[in-house]
């Protein structure tokens, strides 16, 4: 039973009110990076299981396992001095790609004005 079917059905009742504002009153939880960090090492020593880990930090286990994933993936870009990060060299790329469709666009229009 979908959410506008139930809404309908507790519409005739008279209690939607109070459902409706519970249903739409729960969000979603936002962790902050030093939370995610401290979770994901924590899985990361294998001290304890992952259930136990989602039960005394209150998450879902598969979060662990993505936020132990995500560190396992960025860790290599910690050690690399001098070089740019991959984030950093795609923004650059975006941005070159971007002027370059820009300059083809200018030369097109300049080319059409000057054979009129």
């Amino acid at each position: 039973m979908n959410y506008f079917r139930l809404e309908l059905i507790l519409d005739k009742s008279g209690v939607s009110q109070n459902l409706k504002e519970l249903i739409m009153s729960t969000k979603r939880r936002n962790y902050s990076p030093q939370f995610k960090a401290k979770v994901a090492l924590a899985a990361l020593q294998n001290n304890e299981p992952i259930a136990e880990l989602a039960a005394r930090f209150g998450i879902h286990p598969t979060m662990i396992n993505n936020w132990r994933r995500a560190l396992i993936d960025s860790a290599p870009d910690i050690f690399d001095k001098g070089h740019k990060s991959r984030k950093q060299n795609e923004a650059q790329v975006d941005n070159l790609f971007r002027q370059i469709g820009q300059l083809k666009v200018e030369n097109d229009f300049l080319s059409k004005k000057l054979s009129l």
